[in-house]
């Protein structure tokens, strides 16, 4: 349980690293003001942690 934990940690801070990328690359090309790209970035990481939170939950009830 503790090493599907570990992974499972691991493998979200990854995929955070990757979108962050991604959204930094998307405000990038359609010129979004940097006054938005705050909220923009904010929203995307807030969803994503939901997904992965209930990812997460869903592994450990079902194992």
């Amino acid at each position: 349980m503790i090493s599907i934990f570990i992974v499972f940690i691991i493998f979200a801070s990854f995929i955070l690293f990757f979108i962050n990328k991604l959204t930094d690359s998307l405000c990038e090309q359609k010129e979004i003001p940097e006054e938005r790209q705050s909220q923009v970035f904010r929203t995307i990481n807030i969803l994503v942690t939901i997904l992965l939170i209930s990812s997460f939950v869903e592994i450990m009830f079902t194992t």
